[in-house]
């Protein structure tokens, strides 16, 4: 008589755990194997390397030359549009490239902080895109339908932003925390609530529409005071947003690494059962960390509703609230890896155009980036799904916990 063998369930909390703590050298090799991904995608692509292929064994250096052109022109590519443009007639238009890529890894890393402080509390907040249009949306109203003295507008606007996502993410965690609600399930439904209603307020010329909308779905400009102040001149779109994000990577790491606060969250995403033991109140602790992590997207959704001069616009989210996953995960949930992957996506943006330029599709761009995250999470998840032991399981928990309990361990 045969025994059914009753499987245990998948641990994907375990398998999470084991992707944040990936390490730096598996980012590098993710990084380099990711970019690998993407020129073999330019080559099969090319239309000169693959007339090249019907003739390969006549002469097989032309389709080795072919694949060469194309990789190192994509990437020659990438590197002038976001990092230095050597062919620019003046210094200026030279690093303009690299003012780009600080200005469009601004919002990123803000987000990718926001994302990143909830996978450390072991919460998978989905719902950047919500909570960073709520931000827009409190942002907006005070730039573009309050009157404010110089400075202090753009404060009271960033303030507005911070807390319009803040409460989104409060009221997450406060469902959690009291009803046991998913917070992936949650997220993702305000995600299409939130965008849905800001679509409406823009609708309506006695809510958020312009007054010289003339019937499109866009806000009025923000008033002057309200803009956030170039930091190079007007000649570059470079502004304070980007100074916020370094801000907020400072903020982030001294809030995880060296408060109280931090090793309470830190505590929970460990072990909540243990925290719990110990004598911290996890649901609290759900809500606090929620609405934390919301706070920082807001800082993304201050720069987007405070940047722009031609208004917010329905697409003025920009796809970072779902960016900012990849740049959490990327960069291990870390200060310093969140800021080292806000800056690489912020050079993938950058550098599309001129790839375009090229005549090589910038999805190319999104291949890479996709396969970057795979690289990294494809160990662990194999592992979790097919239950292989991990390796130096023991060495790992060991280094969780010295990470946890070494510093700041005063509650």
């Amino acid at each position: 008589m045969s025994k059914s063998v009753s499987k245990e369930p998948i641990d994907w909390n375990a398998a999470f755990k084991e992707i944040l703590s990936g390490g730096f050298a598996r980012t590098i090799v993710s990084v380099i194997l990711g970019f690998a991904v993407g020129a073999f995608f330019m080559i099969i692509s090319n239309r000169e390397f693959l007339q090249s292929v019907g003739f390969f064994f006549a002469d097989p250096l032309a389709s080795i030359r072919a694949a060469g052109d194309v990789v190192g022109a994509g990437y020659g590519a990438l590197f002038k549009g976001s990092i230095y443009n050597a062919s620019a007639v003046t210094f200026e238009g030279a690093i303009r490239p690299f003012t780009e890529t600080l200005r469009l890894a601004g919002p990123l890393i803000a987000a990718g902080l926001g994302i990143a402080l909830g996978f450390r509390v072991g919460l998978f907040n989905i719902g950047g895109t919500g909570q960073l249009v709520s931000g827009l949306i409190w942002a907006t109203f005070v730039a573009t339908r309050m009157e404010l003295p110089p400075v202090i507008h753009f404060v009271v606007a960033i303030a507005a932003a911070i807390v319009g996502a803040a409460l989104v993410g409060a009221f997450v965690g406060f469902l959690k925390a009291r009803t046991g609600a998913n917070e992936v399930i949650t997220t993702i439904m305000l995600n299409y609530i939130i965008v849905s209603f800001f679509n409406f307020l823009l609708t309506d010329n006695a809510l958020l529409q312009g007054a010289t909308a003339g019937g499109y779905t866009k806000s009025d400009p923000a008033f002057e005071n309200a803009r956030l102040p170039y930091l190079l001149g007007e000649s570059y779109a470079l502004n304070l947003g980007f100074v916020l994000a370094i801000v907020a990577v400072i903020v982030y790491w001294w809030l995880m690494e060296r408060s109280t606060i931090g090793f309470r969250l830190r505590a929970v995403g460990f072990n909540p059962s243990a925290a719990k033991t110990a004598g911290i109140n996890v649901e609290r602790t759900y809500i606090l960390a929620l609405a934390l992590s919301a706070a920082f997207v807001g800082i993304a959704a201050a720069n987007q509703a405070l940047s722009s001069t031609g208004g917010v616009t329905p697409t003025s989210h920009a796809g970072i609230g779902f960016d900012a996953i990849t740049v959490a995960l990327l960069g291990g949930s870390t200060a310093s890896g969140v800021l080292m992957a806000g800056l690489l996506f912020g050079a993938f943006k950058a550098g599309s155009s001129a790839i375009q330029i090229e005549g090589i599709s910038p999805d190319v761009l999104g291949i890479v980036q996709g396969a970057i995250v795979l690289f990294i999470a494809a160990p662990p998840l194999i592992r979790a799904i097919f239950r292989l032991p991990p390796p130096q399981t023991t060495s790992m928990l060991s280094a969780l916990k010295s990470r946890l309990f070494s510093r700041g361990g005063k509650k």
